[in-house]
Formats: structure tokens, sequence, C-alpha cells
């Protein structure tokens, strides 16, 4: 057999045996992805919402911006969050920096904009279809807000679900803040970087085998979630 062929076996066995490094290394990456998304998906939602109702001067531009922070780097994020956790920064004597609590901001300021922009859309589109309703029953845009994220709550958990995917798969910010410690702050992606440089396939291959496993669940997720909706409307 070829090297590679009995790394891909050891990741098999230690996949089915639950070692403990990988089991440690996988449940630190759904920690610390899980809670930005809960935390972005907070301040997203409503803020999507928000840009989608409200009128008032530089609202467009608000919204360019909005749309264009899906696209931000990685990598510029980490360095930016480095900068306000380190030591000289203004966020410095909280002490996040290298630790999980910093690796969730870095994902924070990725998922957020991602959250927010989708759900701008959708709940424009609701409004625009619901308009006449609720303005019926009294509503004006910014009331309708909650009912707005409720009625539009399926759709909208596809935008959870993209904030997700993009912190369970990001390494580049996290990396720099969170410096890749071995049990403390190694995630996923980070290992797979590390293991793969040091010719550590098996664990590499264990690694990638489960978040390869998590994105099609996700990206399954997103597709069922979109045909419920569907139905649901045509219904």
């Amino acid at each position: 057999m070829t090297t590679i062929s009995d790394a891909f076996l050891l990741a098999l066995q230690m996949m089915w045996q639950g070692n403990a490094e990988l089991l440690s290394i996988i449940g630190l990456s759904l920690r610390v992805s899980l809670t930005a998304v809960v935390i972005g998906s907070t301040i997203g939602l409503p803020l999507g919402a928000f840009l989608a109702l409200a009128r008032f001067p530089g609202r467009n531009a608000f919204i360019v911006l909005l749309n264009a922070s899906m696209g931000l780097p990685p990598v510029v994020v980490g360095l930016i969050v480095y900068l306000l956790l380190s030591r000289s920064g203004p966020l410095g004597p909280l002490s996040w920096l290298f630790t999980p609590m910093g690796m969730i901001v870095a994902q924070v300021v990725l998922i957020t904009p991602i959250v927010g922009a989708l759900a701008r859309q959708t709940v424009a589109d609701l409004w625009t279809e619901y308009e006449e309703q609720l303005r019926s029953l009294g509503l004006t845009p910014l009331r309708a807000i909650a009912t707005l994220l409720w009625d539009g709550r399926f759709s909208l958990s596809t935008a959870v679900l993209a904030g997700f995917g993009r912190a369970i798969a990001e390494v580049g910010a996290i990396i720099i803040v969170g410096g890749n410690i071995a049990g403390y702050t190694r995630t996923m992606t980070t290992a797979i970087s590390l293991e793969t440089s040091r010719g550590d396939l098996a664990l590499a291959m264990a690694l990638g085998i489960v978040l390869l496993t998590i994105a099609i669940a996700i990206n399954t997720g997103a597709s069922l979630l979109n045909s419920f909706t569907r139905k649901t409307q045509g219904a």
C-alpha cells in the first residue's frame, strides 16, 4: 500500500476509535463556530431587517458596505482583531488574544455581514409581499421587523447556515488570533494545515473527512430548508 493509503486507513481507525486529540479538536471547532454563529446572528438578523425597512440618510451606503463586507479577506480580519486584542490595543485588558474568545470575535466579524446581508434581502422581499396587509394592521415598517423575521424564519435559517459554514471552514483569521495552540486554540482547519505541513497525514485526513461531512450536512440542510420554504409559500 502507498503512504496515502496507509494514512487514510489510519484516519478511519482514529475516527472509529474516537481518538482523544481528534475529538478535542472537533469539539473546540464546534464550540467556537456555534458560539460565533449565535452572536453573529443575534447582531446580523435585526441589523439586516433594519436596513431593509428603515429609511435614513446614508442607508444605501450602509447597504453597500454590508454587502461588500461579505467578502472580507479573513487574514485582514485576523490582523485587525489581533491589533484590537493585543496588549497595546483598546481591547488588550480583556486578555482574549490567543484564546478561544479571540477566535470567536474574529469569526463574528466574518459571519455578521453574511447573515445581515442575506437577512436584509429576505426581509425586503417579505415586506414587498405583505406590506399592504401589515399596514392594514397598523404596523409601520420598523414595528413589523419582529413579524417579518418570524415569518421568514425558514429562509433566514439558510442565512444562519451560510454563516456557520463560513465559520467552521475559517482558517486565516483564527490562526492569527488564536495562535493554533495545541489543546487550547487548535481547530480543525488550523490542525489540517499544520499536520499536513508536518507530514501527519492521518490526523489531517481524519479532520478533513469530518469537515467535509459537516460542509455537506450544511449544504443539504440549506437545500432542504429552501425546498420547504418554497412548498410552504406555494401552499
